[in-house]
């Protein structure tokens, strides 16, 4: 499936790209992408070719902070037929609620889900991309784009208790620490932002009902680009529950706000199973996992929601014909 996003963001990466001395048109071209795509904020462009876009134009501007840059001009606005209607949210859980409902009018790879603990929360983001990461100037770009989201509704000076990169820390996060604070932590088990328990709920007083009402039958009206791809939704989810051992129907389907009968149903209707997209999701983020390196097998067994390191083993050598370590030092 070809996972497609809005070109948004394209826009947002022509000013960034010009300040760093690189012609925007011709990379769009370069990667085979309309120019228009870089003036018209609501077309949908493949994720592959943004994610090109980004990693040529950082290595020709020998910018190692270009998703950064572009993440940080993010604003509310930028968010667009959802602006309002996410403006006039009561707290920020409701908001992040709404955005995964109408997450289909955004991009297909984009995937934030709350955890939540005696003292923390913490937003957890997660990027589909066909390849063994999604990039590092994307991720930074989309943590960018989530953190504004908290400070409208927290405050413009907010700032985490923590954030997570899976990526490695680069020789400088002199720039991370303006944007996000200083408490970050890369080389993570997962992407993402830590929060005060109570800020999720936290009252946004500029907030109206009527507003929100109004906005959201306006949203109701648009036409959908395509039907709901219920077995990309699954795996969407599973990305961030299968490190949290969340991935049984059940779980899945209450992420997905549907019960497990309907979704069951509605994978059969496409000619999927759920059993073999779980498989598909932990066969491709195994073979991530340790061709990476940067976790142990046990590190890897829990992030693929296995209870053992045993049960792992056993299963990545029915599918692969070989046990993790030989894998590995292959």
């Amino acid at each position: 499936m070809n996972t497609l996003v809005r070109s948004v963001t394209l826009a947002k990466y022509s000013g960034v790209a010009r300040g760093l001395g690189i012609d925007p048109v011709e990379m769009v071209r370069h990667v085979g992408l309309d120019r228009q795509c870089l003036f018209t904020p609501d077309m949908r462009v493949p994720e592959a070719s943004w994610t090109q876009v980004l990693e040529t134009s950082a290595k020709a501007a020998q910018c190692n902070t270009l998703g950064l840059m572009v993440g940080e001009s993010w604003r509310l606005s930028d968010f667009g037929v959802l602006s309002l209607f996410l403006q006039h949210q009561p707290t920020l859980r409701q908001t992040l609620i709404e955005l995964k409902r109408y997450r289909h009018l955004l991009s297909d790879s984009v995937m934030v889900d709350i955890a939540e603990y005696p003292y923390v929360s913490v937003l957890q983001l997660a990027l589909v991309a066909h390849r063994a990461h999604p990039g590092r100037h994307r991720l930074e770009l989309a943590m960018g784009a989530l953190l504004s989201l908290c400070r409208f509704q927290l405050g413009a000076q907010w700032t985490p208790r923590r954030v997570h990169f899976s990526h490695e820390a680069p020789a400088n996060v002199q720039a991370h620490q303006c944007l996000f604070g200083p408490s970050l932590e890369f080389g993570s088990e997962f992407d993402g932002i830590v929060l005060g328990k109570d800020e999720l709920d936290r009252v946004n007083t500029s907030s109206s009902p009527d507003m929100a009402r109004y906005a959201q039958n306006f949203i109701d009206l648009q036409p959908r680009s395509s039907e709901r791809n219920v077995a990309h939704d699954v795996r969407r989810a599973l990305h961030v529950l299968l490190p949290r051992g969340r991935s049984n129907l059940d779980q899945v389907s209450q992420s997905l706000g549907m019960s497990a009968r309907t979704l069951q149903r509605q994978l059969e209707q496409m000619g999927e199973n759920f059993q073999s997209l779980v498989n598909e999701i932990r066969r491709d983020q195994a073979t991530r996992y340790l061709d990476g390196r940067l976790y142990s097998i046990t590190q890897i067994t829990q992030l693929l929601g296995f209870a053992e390191t045993s049960a792992f083993s056993r299963w990545f050598s029915q599918q692969f014909d070989m046990p993790p370590s030989r894998w590995r030092g292959n």
